[in-house]
């Protein structure tokens, strides 16, 4: 790790991680960070991410920040979670083995329950029941193993409900019907969303990096506009909701500059490229709904798991990130902060109080 990544660690505001575990498995080539940012309300939980990164402290970093941003989001979505994440070093369509997920779960079950793994960005629910063969505490399973499945089902639901609730406190109604909504990103969760915002009545723009992923897309919804790139996306006239549903930091001052649209609201984790451009956002009149409250779907589905899936409870739970969105909304306007300053505060709060009572 750099010297960089350990003042984030140890010294700066956004730290106070609990612990990191670095984990190596030269056999099957297994390079991993596990980062377990809180355990206040409970056992850390949060997916697995795979991705190449360019090197090692940045996927640290990522990692960090990852975990943090789930303490956070299971805080807001009332779940008795703390906040976890692990990252691994690879291309997943490279590197990913059977033997090498099994060596990931044997680190995970190390940790003794301290954290809860799951899906994310380039693993999936297969991959997921590999892991479980050496890890009891592994979530995002196949039905057919006892799990829940596909987590990005009710991340998208969820999404679609924190577009509701924008809807609802900036035009008085919440429905996307005549908006016209840009999702920078269609993979697991964006594709499910688009099949909402359609069958609400919403016009729908879309881009991602994988032209087969677009072409997909097209093929099963015709009526669905395509943009170039995420740059063409954002200066897009007339585009009401801009959803980041891609990688993280896709609000950067660039592009907060340039949107035309006036919510944003997507499944991206840490979608704010650095301290400030929530400010920023509220200042050109954009409202932000902060994401790690309105796509806290998927989480809450595979906390879900935990007590025996129930598809119908977890949908009920995740619809209520309608009315958490509201309120942090009200709460952000009594208060005179930006959407993403109140969030945090509610959370650490929690967080805070859960510490207090000695759980």
């Amino acid at each position: 790790m750099t010297d960089g990544v350990l003042h984030t660690l140890f010294q700066s505001e956004q730290g106070g991680h609990e612990q990191v575990v670095l984990c190596q498995d030269r056999a099957s080539g297994l390079k991993a960070v596990i980062a377990i940012h809180s355990t206040a309300l409970g056992p850390a939980l949060g997916g697995t991410r795979f991705h190449p990164y360019a090197t090692e402290a940045e996927a640290v970093a990522d990692a960090l920040n990852l975990a943090r941003g789930m303490s956070y989001k299971n805080a807001m979505a009332g779940l008795e979670h703390g906040g976890g994440k692990a990252v691994i070093i690879g291309d997943p369509e490279k590197h990913k083995t059977d033997e090498l997920l099994r060596a990931y779960g044997r680190f995970v079950a190390s940790l003794g329950g301290r954290y809860v793994t799951a899906c994310d960005v380039g693993t999936y629910v297969a991959d997921m029941d590999v892991v479980a063969q050496e890890c009891r505490w592994t979530t995002g399973r196949s039905p057919q193993n006892g799990g829940a499945g596909d987590s990005s089902v009710l991340t998208s639901f969820g999404v679609f409900q924190g577009m509701r609730a924008s809807a609802q406190h900036l035009w008085g109604d919440p429905t996307l019907r005549g908006r016209t909504v840009g999702i920078a990103g269609v993979g697991k969760v964006g594709r499910h969303l688009v099949e909402h915002l359609l069958a609400d009545g919403a016009e729908v723009i879309v881009t991602d990096v994988r032209e087969e992923a677009v072409r997909a897309l097209l093929a099963q919804h015709p009526s669905v506009r395509v943009a170039a790139d995420a740059e063409e996306l954002v200066r897009t006239p007339g585009l009401d909701i801009y959803a980041p549903c891609a990688l993280g930091g896709a609000l950067d001052d660039a592009t907060v500059a340039a949107l035309t649209a006036t919510v944003v609201c997507g499944a991206a984790n840490n979608q704010l490229a650095h301290p400030g451009i929530e400010k920023d956002l509220a200042d050109r009149g954009i409202l932000y709904a902060p994401d790690y409250v309105v796509n806290a779907g998927g989480v809450i589905q595979v906390a879900d798991e935990l007590l025996g899936f129930d598809f119908d409870r977890a949908k009920a739970k995740a619809t209520k990130i309608f009315d958490t969105t509201l309120e942090l909304f009200a709460r952000a306007k009594t208060d005179g902060i930006p959407p993403a300053a109140a969030a945090d505060r509610i959370a650490e709060q929690r967080m805070a109080e859960s510490r207090r009572s000695g759980r």
